[in-house]
């Protein structure tokens, strides 16, 4: 497994010191993280890099997973929607499957640790049915800065309980919410199989493997199929776009064990679209494959991500990360990514046409691409690396424990 030893010459000693430094003071300490799916998206990456390197340097830190029926993936999807904004009905929330969940899995999971990290609202309510001796910490990674206000009213009866509420950015914060709130912005691992530098034999073998042509400029977005992912849009977009560059567009992503809509999205996307798949100039990938998704942001003129709600967004992050053109929502966590023109391209999600005109900028004007992409990779380097989300983490656990 992963050891922080291996991220020498990629963060700087001083960084890494300092993680070993403060680690030693927790050694003895038990911490445990709660989330509702163990891959899919970007909190289960997140989870699968850091509780490694936690145990690397010393801290025992434990990740279980909630288990759930389809009604209660059903109900938690409408919340999370709501969260992010959209109007619902609320007798749609079936509270029994939501509450009843959390109250069987408190009698499956013993919470003996000295602090516990809820992550996102699956098991929000599990605080109810547990035994409270510890801090415990709720991480939300969506954007809920304008939340549906009788979903908001009901899950704060939960969040009441908690000592701290960590989101990812300044906005999300609430000033109805009498809990203290923090923010840790997410991150990427530059050592997992999506990150990891690759040369072009291994990126040729995997666009030979899953038959990706490279015959004309390729627009990328990577993303589950979620409707805050706007595929649809993004196509729209792409539409535009080919009427003056050939070129082709490619969806990767998957639908994530905790999130019901995923094949409907994807179904909707096939049957309005039949034509552009027909000749070959939209391909729609699901595969569950890491390396594939590295190699394809390499080969990506561009890296769209046509969000409308987007928590943090760490298909930017990557995308950056390899020092690849990005045209992005300014929106959510993004601008804290993006600096307009700089190291990349901020667009209105909801605007077309201004989202066509920043994609065929990037492919008409290779030292405009070339200049954001240099930028790119440099405006991630320490800032949102799975180092610097590690150390943030170690200094709150010292803080409250």
């Amino acid at each position: 497994m992963k050891s922080l030893d291996e991220y020498r010459g990629i963060v700087s000693d001083k960084v890494l010191a300092e993680i070993y430094a403060k680690a030693t003071k927790l050694n003895k300490k038990h911490i445990v993280n709660i989330s509702s799916t163990y891959q899919g998206g970007g909190v289960a990456e997140i989870l699968h890099n850091l509780v490694i390197l936690m145990n690397d340097v010393g801290v025992n830190t434990g990740w279980r997973i909630l288990p759930g029926t389809q009604g209660f993936f059903t109900t938690t999807k409408r919340m999370h929607n709501a969260l992010q904004g959209e109007a619902i009905d609320p007798e749609l929330i079936h509270k029994d499957y939501y509450l009843e969940s959390n109250e069987k899995f408190s009698v499956f999971t013993h919470i003996h640790h000295d602090c516990v990290i809820i992550h996102d609202p699956q098991p929000l309510p599990l605080i109810k049915y547990c035994d409270k001796k510890q801090p415990w910490i709720w991480r939300c990674h969506i954007d809920f800065s304008n939340p549906n206000p009788t979903i908001w009213e009901y899950i704060k009866t939960f969040i009441l309980r908690y000592d701290i509420v960590i989101v990812s950015d300044q906005q999300y914060k609430h000033k109805d919410l009498p809990v203290e709130q923090r923010i840790i912005m997410p991150s990427i691992d530059p050592l997992s199989t999506k990150n990891i530098d690759i040369d072009d034999s291994t990126i040729n073998y995997y666009l030979d493997l899953y038959k990706i042509p490279v015959d004309k400029p390729i627009i990328l977005q990577i993303s589950r199929f979620d409707k805050w992912k706007d595929p649809e849009g993004v196509i729209q977009v792409f539409r535009s776009v080919k009427k003056d560059i050939d070129c082709r567009l490619i969806l990767c992503g998957n639908a994530a064990t905790d999130d019901p809509e995923g094949v409907e999205i994807y179904q909707s996307v096939v049957s309005n679209n039949q034509d552009l798949l027909d000749e070959g100039s939209l391909l729609l990938i699901t595969a569950e494959d890491n390396l594939m998704v590295n190699a394809l942001q390499r080969t990506a003129a561009v890296v769209v991500q046509k969000s409308t709600r987007e928590g943090f967004g760490l298909t930017v992050t990557e995308a950056l990360w390899k020092g690849r053109p990005v045209v992005a929502s300014n929106i959510g966590g993004i601008p804290n990514q993006i600096t307009n023109n700089r190291n990349g391209l901020l667009v209105d999600p909801h605007n077309f046409s201004e989202c066509a005109e920043a994609i065929i900028r990037i492919l008409r004007d290779e030292k405009f691409a070339e200049k954001i992409g240099t930028a790119a990779r440099e405006s991630v380097q320490e800032r949102f690396l799975i180092t610097r989300h590690l150390l943030d983490y170690l200094n709150l656990f010292l803080e409250i424990m």
